[in-house]
């Protein structure tokens, strides 16, 4: 299952991870990414729908960052645990653009990587900007060869969130729902194929 999160939103102020003003790898994801992605209404960001017309962008404001995000129960920043291990179990780790950064907390081996999406016969790309749903340390799920299912059980046991671009790329059947099934994998920046989610790509590391 994927749900939907978009940069601006506030679902539980009470909560350490309620607010996407910021990200696990970015302390002011908001600003960096130019401002709600969605419209504002009486003063609190929600999404919107997004259609193949525009490329799926947001209508109210001009992304500097890429629209096509996403996150994974992997964060390898701000979990200690995840954070010590990481060079171990991220596959990519020993390539030439990531050895050596083990110990370097400005340095994200998750952030930005690109993601290959399926569901209802669509395909579409993103890069990963965040940390979740709910769990932060599944690496069985995210990085395991058998099919782990996710450790989340929040959300319909989500095991991603996407952004509304992805949302309306995905034709997923709510703006905002649980209930929509996906498909995924790791893609290196070469397999990425051109399309919307290339017209901005998103190269900011840690803040």
């Amino acid at each position: 299952m994927a749900t939907t999160f978009w940069v601006g939103e506030i679902f539980d102020p009470q909560a350490p991870d309620g607010s996407q003003a910021y990200s696990t790898y970015d302390s002011a994801w908001l600003e960096s990414y130019g401002g709600c992605d969605g419209v504002v209404v009486d003063g609190a960001c929600r999404t919107e729908a997004r259609v193949a017309a525009n490329g799926y962008a947001p209508t109210r404001m001009t992304p500097r960052e890429n629209p096509f995000y996403l996150d994974l129960p992997y964060d390898d920043i701000n979990n200690a645990a995840a954070f010590r291990e990481r060079a171990s179990v991220i596959p990519w780790a020993g390539e030439p653009a990531y050895a050596g950064r083990a110990t370097d907390t400005s340095f994200s081996y998750m952030k930005n990587r690109w993601v290959r999406i399926r569901s209802g016969g669509r395909e579409c790309y993103g890069q990963i900007q965040d940390a979740g749903p709910g769990q932060y340390r599944d690496k069985a799920y995210v990085f395991g060869a058998d099919d782990a299912r996710p450790a989340n059980r929040s959300f319909n046991g989500a095991g991603m969130d996407v952004s509304p671009a992805l949302n309306g790329c995905l034709g997923f059947k709510q703006v905002n729902g649980q209930d929509d099934r996906v498909d995924w994998q790791f893609v290196d920046d070469g397999d990425v194929p051109p399309g919307p989610w290339k017209s901005i790509v998103t190269t900011r590391q840690v803040r």
